[in-house]
């Protein structure tokens, strides 16, 4: 039920520590091989690839003899700066053995966070994909901590993909698709195909990290998803320890398939909806979820509940009565100002503030809605 590879124009690839990197030998060198020959193979069908490699930290602590050992914040950081290089290296090397040229990409999440430095790394790669070199990249592990950080490489491969208009993601895993629970848990899970819509239940399927090589689980897959998917990004999950693991895909290998939204969101909206970490939460009434899906701003009367420490024009996430996010936007006014006007008229801003702010609390153009809060909607309407 999975589509053919060969299909899409644009493909980005995300590869986990553990499928890179074995925890006593080191790199594993023929997997790579063989995953390089299906890039090259790709490339030479007339597609754009990217590639999303983890593997810095892990290949570190081969290198400088780390072992498995819980790793304080500067170890960790010394590992990736030996790890890279290697890492680097390694993805040159077997490129160029099939006629690729290659270029790394460091990026720390204020990379994509912030507008101008997002339009930066787009040029950047975009640029390297017009003189034919496939992008390597990887977040910045030797400057960026639990602060500044994605967390996890399935997240950043997402927004990449959505940055750069992919129109494929893969995620390369441990497992070989999503199951209603985690399968080492549960030998009565059962495996899905396809996924048409990230809803409230499949998210309920996602366990956590399967091995101390990764950050990341099925949770963040998910996460990964929902960012893909709303911006017109289709994405699949498929087990990457097999050897040419994107051929595997096109054999008919077990995988599953998330369909991406039919009314994907695109360009500048794309930005808001990918944002990893909002700076705030906004909590709002029944009524004001009404009024966002048939298109409106947000204005403050709707505000039940304000969170966090933002400013204006900082992303925040928009909840629902039951605490479900249901849609992200730019915040108009800064925390402190909207909670004084949280649930009150917008005619009565001036008098509230001191000052002329803007009606809505986050307007319409600024604003996006979840996928899964847009097709709720459209079913009540069919209904």
């Amino acid at each position: 039920m999975t589509p053919s590879l060969s299909r899409y124009r644009r493909i980005t690839v995300k590869i986990g520590s553990a499928l890179l990197v074995d925890r006593t030998t080191g790199l594993k060198r023929d997997w790579l091989a063989s995953l390089v020959d299906d890039i090259a193979g790709l490339v030479e069908g007339g597609a754009d690839m990217l590639v999303v490699s983890s593997g810095a930290i892990a290949l570190g602590r081969s290198i400088l003899g780390l072992g498995r050992r819980a790793l304080r914040l500067e170890e960790s950081q010394a590992a990736a700066a030996a790890g890279q290089i290697a890492l680097a290296g390694a993805w040159s090397e077997q490129l160029a053995r099939r006629g690729l040229k290659s270029g790394q990409i460091l990026v720390t999440l204020g990379d994509t966070e912030e507008r101008r430095r997002y339009l930066n790394a787009r040029a950047t790669i975009g640029t390297l994909l017009k003189m034919k070199a496939v992008p390597v990249i990887n977040e910045n592990d030797t400057v960026a901590t639990s602060e500044i950080r994605y967390g996890d490489n399935d997240r950043l491969a997402a927004r990449v993909a959505t940055m750069m208009g992919a129109d494929l993601l893969v995620l390369l895993s441990d497992i070989d698709g999503l199951y209603t629970a985690p399968p080492a848990q549960d030998p009565t899970a059962r495996f899905i195909p396809v996924v048409d819509a990230i809803t409230s239940e499949i998210e309920a399927m996602a366990g956590g990290a399967a091995s101390e090589l990764s950050r990341g689980g099925m949770r963040t897959k998910i996460d990964a998803g929902k960012i893909a998917t709303a911006a017109g990004t289709a994405m699949i999950i498929t087990l990457g320890s097999r050897m040419n693991p994107l051929s595997a895909i096109g054999r008919g290998e077990r995988a599953t398939f998330f369909r991406p939204s039919a009314n994907p969101v695109k360009g500048y909206k794309s930005w808001i909806a990918g944002q990893l970490e909002p700076a705030g939460r906004l909590v709002i009434d029944a009524g004001a979820v009404g009024a966002l899906l048939s298109g409106k701003s947000l204005l403050p009367a709707g505000v039940s509940a304000v969170s966090g420490s933002f400013s204006r024009g900082d992303t925040v996430a928009i909840l629902g009565p039951d605490g479900r996010e249901i849609a992200r936007g730019l915040v108009a006014y800064d925390a402190a100002d909207a909670v004084r006007i949280a649930g009150r008229k917008s005619s009565e801003i001036p008098a509230v503030l001191g000052y002329e702010g803007r009606s809505a609390m986050v307007h319409r153009d600024d604003l996006v809605v979840s996928r899964a809060l847009e097709e709720t909607g459209a079913m009540r309407t069919q209904g």
